[in-house]
């Protein structure tokens, strides 16, 4: 395309999922539903790990900051498919679409690295339970888990200074529901190289560097189960790992489908789709996952919502 074609944007329209008008209303439910489970799910299970003490443990610690960048990172996109869905102009200016693509990149980022974090954790609890406190400090917790939310600032940072360098673009219609670097990168009209140079060491930097962690505590996780005397003891610390690897392996799978393929051939509808699914479904899923599987996080539910029901038994009574 000539240069004669390139301009700089103002704003851009995303097309969203308008290829498919009939189904508008029942995407629009689609969403609601599922941001309206995401939501309580995600916000629930933060403030039940604040209030209740059997929660007041390393493992619910980082499963609250977890729940706390599923809220955020989906709540930076999911609002404004509801307003592109109801008022049909899926306008967003170039500003808003900086703000959003930083925000969604950071808590990203942070959370590829808090699941990260998430598998140390695991891997001290179950290798070395007499020492787990001990080691799992709230110091060292508070450091592991600024570091995730530094860290994907800046690599955040770093891909929003390269994106504000692209100065004109062949159209402003980005076939996306949302503000995303690879389909911003097929609009521009200057060379793009570093940005794709950029993007491809860091999201295969922050895979692979993850991903070693993971299973290499997955690894040492194993052969301490393996080797438990109790039927019990194995059961527990394999329903734990277990509900820990089918986020990551959902989470990690979707990330490296869509940016660890430099010129990827895919399809803008199949990346419109797969990202969907890692931005809209996979936040609700996290708790869901978590809680289901976990006897504690049961338990303390149970406790919470029975003091709840007992308070408001007894302010009826008083007001009667």
């Amino acid at each position: 395309m000539g240069e004669e074609d390139c301009t700089s944007v103002a704003e851009f329209v995303l097309l969203g999922f308008s290829d498919v008008p009939e189904l508008a209303f029942f995407l629009f439910l689609v969403f609601l539903l599922i941001y309206g489970v995401t939501v309580i799910a995600n916000l629930g299970m933060t403030i039940l790990i604040k209030v209740s003490s059997q929660l007041h443990m390393p493992m619910y610690f980082f499963l609250s900051h977890l729940s706390f960048v599923d809220f955020c990172y989906s709540s930076v996109i999911v609002p404004k498919v509801f307003i592109d869905i109801i008022n049909k102009e899926n306008v967003i200016s170039y500003r808003g679409c900086m703000v959003q693509f930083y925000l969604f990149c950071a808590f990203a980022i942070t959370e590829v690295f808090l699941l990260a974090v998430m598998a140390y954790d695991r891997f001290v609890a179950i290798c070395n339970p007499l020492l787990y406190m001990a080691i799992m400090s709230p110091k060292l917790r508070a450091v592991l888990v600024s570091c995730c939310y530094l860290y994907g600032s800046v690599c955040s940072l770093i891909h929003l200074c390269l994106a504000l360098e692209i100065s004109s673009f062949n159209s402003n219609v980005m076939n996306h529901f949302f503000r995303d670097l690879p389909p911003l990168l097929r609009l521009a009209c200057s060379d793009i190289t570093k940005n794709e140079l950029i993007l491809f060491i860091i999201v295969n930097f922050n895979e692979i560097l993850t991903i070693v962690i993971i299973f290499t505590s997955c690894l040492f996780i194993l052969v301490t189960i393996l080797r438990m005397r109790s039927a019990e003891g194995r059961r527990k610390a394999f329903s734990t790992c277990a509900s820990h690897l089918t986020v990551i392996i959902v989470f990690h799978g979707t990330i490296l489908f869509i940016y660890c393929q430099p010129n990827s051939g895919n399809s803008l509808d199949v990346d419109k789709v797969t990202t969907a699914f890692y931005t809209v479904v996979i936040p609700m899923m996290n708790p869901l996952i978590y809680s289901l599987r976990n006897k504690d996080v049961k338990e303390a539910l149970r406790k919470v919502l029975g003091s709840i029901k007992n308070y408001l038994l007894d302010f009826l009574k008083s007001k009667t």
